[in-house]
């Protein structure tokens, strides 16, 4: 459309075209790269996440050790013992849950990094238990990229209300990747569901340091560029279903390693 910036990817690179009409009839188009741009806004808004997952992590540990104080000072010993028990089991939990099915260590540290935000926020973020994504990912941090974005779009979503929760689901087929995230937030009304991935378009402000409705733009670029797509739909129970299909994403399994039989013992008449 004239006058309208439009995104596109082009390779590894981040692409704004526009064309402009002239007073002699003609137009101008330009064509400008944001590449660098749209990646130091990508590693702000990582190491502002960074920040808010350590941040919460902070506060979740202060509660914690006020409340073991506490038991101590009561002298509630077996209390204290069962509370300590119980928080590194659900740490651990959080962290097995995540490794056993994802087992790319750079989605499995964002996921681990997300879940501790999404509890200080009051949200739960939950691994589908269908999620089982093997370590063969030829673009890790494209699928980081798409995940980061639409977990943190779930995020706002669902953040304040009641029984708020993210579920993410990442699984194979062959050499196809399958994103879903759902969230219970109040869904995307069907005359929404193809502007949301238009750059620009958001409810939400924009922040200082870039503008606002990038980030599902990009992911839908990112996907169409592996010949893949990203759509929006009602999840079930109400709220909001993400769903991306990056077809090539993941690299053939390497040959299974060939048995060895071991050669029966000779006897001792065979080897005289």
């Amino acid at each position: 459309m004239t006058g309208t910036d439009l995104l596109t990817v082009r390779g590894q690179r981040v692409l704004v075209a526009n064309r402009m009409p002239t007073d002699d009839g003609g137009a101008v188009a330009t064509l400008r790269d944001r590449t660098e741009l749209e990646q130091l806004g990508r590693e702000l808004d990582s190491t502002r996440g960074l920040i808010d997952a350590l941040r919460a992590q902070d506060h979740e540990h202060a509660n914690r050790m006020h409340t073991l104080l506490g038991l101590l000072e009561l002298e509630m010993y077996d209390d204290a013992v069962e509370f300590v028990g119980e928080v590194v089991g659900d740490h651990r939990a959080t962290a097995e849950q995540v490794t056993e099915r994802i087992a790319d260590p750079l989605l499995a540290a964002l996921l681990v990094g997300k879940a501790t935000v999404a509890a200080e926020r009051g949200v739960a973020l939950w691994v589908s238990d269908r999620t089982r994504l093997p370590d063969r990912l030829i673009d890790p941090q494209g699928l980081v990229t798409v995940v980061g974005n639409l977990v943190d779009n779930a995020l706002d979503a669902v953040a304040g209300k009641p029984h708020a929760r993210v579920e993410v689901e990442l699984r194979a087929e062959g050499r196809t990747a399958i994103l879903r995230v759902r969230d219970t937030g109040p869904g995307i009304p069907p005359e929404h569901q193809e502007l949301i991935f238009t750059e620009g378009w958001s409810t939400k402000k924009p922040p200082a340091h870039r503008e606002r409705g990038i980030g599902l733009s990009l992911v839908r670029r990112l996907a169409e560029r592996q010949g893949g797509s990203a759509t929006v739909g009602e999840a079930h129970g109400g709220g909001a279903e993400f769903t991306v299909v990056l077809p090539e994403a993941l690299a053939d399994p390497g040959p299974e390693p060939a048995l060895t039989v071991p050669s029966a013992p000779q006897t001792a008449k065979e080897e005289s």
